[in-house]
């Protein structure tokens, strides 16, 4: 999965949470989650299901990939 760093950015100011906060969460260094929120750098699967879990997310939201289950139209109404 490729990290989408505009869209963790994005979550984590609406939830008023700052860059340190999130990193302390994740257990990383705020240097490391600002160059993911920059495109700078990508981060591992493990990475991306901390910072989901830190931002109440789920992962598909702060990554680029879709999975199976968002192509899959759901039942019409």
């Amino acid at each position: 999965m490729t990290p989408n760093g505009a869209a963790i950015r994005t979550i984590r100011e609406a939830r008023g949470m700052s860059l340190h906060r999130l990193a302390r969460l994740i257990e990383r260094s705020p240097g490391f989650v600002s160059r993911i929120e920059t495109g700078g750098r990508g981060a591992s699967n493990d990475t991306l299901d901390r910072i989901a879990a830190a931002l109440r997310t789920p992962v598909h939201a702060i990554t680029r990939e879709k999975t199976l289950d968002q192509d899959t139209p759901g039942p019409s109404t």
